[in-house]
């Protein structure tokens, strides 16, 4: 056969085979979407936008607090201000540099569960980030039937089934959130329903280990750790961190003044 029929021909199979593949890999992601593979990383990044944006707005209230101060300042300096309003606009701008350094440690550790999300993407054989998830909110909950049912738990840890206290009607209210966002997080998941569902299920998780810990302590297994010795311990954490800082400050200050160059004398030869 001639070869130019013969190309002409053919000249179609390239460009379909070239949408085929492409169409293939679309179809595996947008499988791979549909299934719920991918949603956890998606929850995670939309955790990541929306604390970035909650940063921004942080940052403005920063330098709004900031502005303030130099305003106030100068209208003191002008007997226009009295050392009250000073002082205030002092604690305001204060308190928006810690919210700024804490959102700004939010949006570090976001990215952190975005990285690890995207690099445990399950495969087809393995529970999806839902399957998971649900698998964590029924063990929390067989943790907890086994005070409702176990009588000797009950005699043991009369607390854990007492709603009067706080831990337990704590965890009684995660309970109840969880399962609300459970119910929520059904048929198409958004990424929204499933960061709902996901921080519903760790507050559930933090609320039974704090009510559980709460009735040993009632028990007498485990001994009640006075608030001044978390204050104490805080201190000398920040204590340690501050003269880390020093130290490698005054390290670096000492290694500038040793290896500066020395100023030359005019009668020294070259």
């Amino acid at each position: 056969m001639d070869p130019l029929l013969l190309v002409a021909e053919w000249w179609w199979i390239a460009p379909t085979a070239a949408a085929a593949g492409t169409a293939g890999a679309l179809g595996l992601r947008r499988r791979s979407t549909v299934s719920g593979r991918r949603l956890e990383v998606d929850a995670a990044r939309h955790d990541l936008r929306n604390a970035q944006r909650a940063l921004a707005e942080r940052r403005v209230a920063l330098k709004i607090a900031r502005a303030d101060l130099a305003r106030v300042t100068a209208e003191r300096a002008a007997q226009r201000a009295t050392a009250e309003q000073v002082a205030a606009a002092r604690r305001i701008l204060r308190e928006r540099e810690r919210d700024a350094k804490a959102m700004s440690a939010d949006v570090r550790a976001r990215q952190v569960r975005l990285n690890a999300a995207r690099a445990a993407i399950p495969s087809a054989s393995e529970p999806s980030p839902v399957e998971r998830l649900q698998a964590a909110h029924d063990a929390v909950t067989a943790r907890w039937m086994r005070y409702e049912t176990d009588p000797s738990l009950q005699i043991a840890y009369p607390a854990m089934t007492d709603v009067k206290r706080p831990a337990t009607a704590a965890y009684f209210r995660a309970a109840g959130h969880a399962a609300d966002m459970r119910r929520a997080a059904t048929g198409r998941i958004t990424p929204a329903d499933f960061a709902a569902y996901r921080d519903a299920v760790t507050e559930l998780e933090r609320a039974f280990e704090a009510a559980e810990h709460e009735a040993k302590v009632h028990a007498g297994e485990v001994p009640t750790t006075p608030a001044w010795q978390d204050t104490a311990q805080e201190m000398l954490s920040r204590s340690a961190e501050a003269i880390d800082r020093a130290a490698g400050a005054a390290a670096a200050a000492l290694s500038s003044w040793t290896n500066r160059r020395k100023p030359r004398n005019p009668d020294d030869r070259p």
